[in-house]
């Protein structure tokens, strides 16, 4: 498989805190990569870095192996959707008007967007709440929004920071069952989590980071071996 995704020697600091040294790894066609450790390990900063929202020190980021963030960023940033662990809504629109915007983003066909919108909104059961503004939404029901608006699009690589966080189980349930979807036909995947049980059967790799450095990495299957190895030192 083609490798989708590449970060090479990616380096992040504020000042003198280094937030990220030295990240390399590559996430292949249709292949799902769970990024795992402690608060204040790196994943967050790793995810909007690869988005573009935090500037890097150093290395190179690159998409389907021409698209460098740093000489064809919007059309590096068109291939990514991205679905923070903080719903980031804007006030001024409805449910409604953000799918529109973001189908309009992504340049998709009207009548593929509205059938796409209709059949997330009963899946993820937001029926009657679409004209509503994010304030009056609960923090669950600005996650579903969240969460469809990075869905709509047909993008090789998805970027998910905490996937089922403040998701109720029946959504939880749902949107494993489309993210299922989206790997069969071919989307890339990284995301960080928590809750890694939940995550095991859709991830096959992991990468595990420890103070911005990559701690240990490989199949999803070895990392219970390698947890139980770490917790014995």
């Amino acid at each position: 498989m083609s490798n989708l995704l590449v970060v090479n020697n990616l380096e992040v600091a504020i000042k003198e805190n280094k937030l990220l040294d030295n990240i390399t790894f590559t996430l292949s066609q249709g292949s799902v990569i769970a990024l795992v450790g402690h608060n204040g390990a790196g994943k967050s900063t790793l995810m909007k870095t690869i988005m573009g929202i935090q500037e890097k020190n150093n290395g190179e980021i690159i998409i389907e192996e021409k698209y460098n963030q740093d000489t064809s960023f919007l059309e590096y940033k068109k291939k990514i959707a991205f679905i923070p662990e903080e719903p980031l809504l804007m006030s001024e629109l409805t449910a409604m008007q953000h799918f529109q915007l973001y189908g309009k983003s992504y340049q998709m066909e009207k009548s593929e967007l509205q059938r796409r919108i209709d059949r997330y909104v009963e899946g993820f059961e937001l029926q009657g709440k679409l004209n509503e503004y994010p304030e009056s939404l609960s923090k669950g029901m600005r996650q579903k929004v969240q969460t469809i608006c990075a869905m709509l699009p047909d993008v090789p690589l998805l970027l998910i920071d905490e996937p089922f966080m403040g998701l109720d189980i029946y959504a939880v349930d749902y949107f494993e069952e489309i993210l299922r979807e989206k790997i069969a036909a071919g989307t890339s995947i990284l995301l960080t989590t928590h809750q890694l049980k939940r995550v095991k059967d859709i991830a096959d790799q992991f990468i595990m980071l420890q103070e911005g450095k990559i701690l240990h990495k490989g199949l999803i299957a070895e990392f219970e071996t390698i947890k139980r190895r770490s917790e014995e030192r």
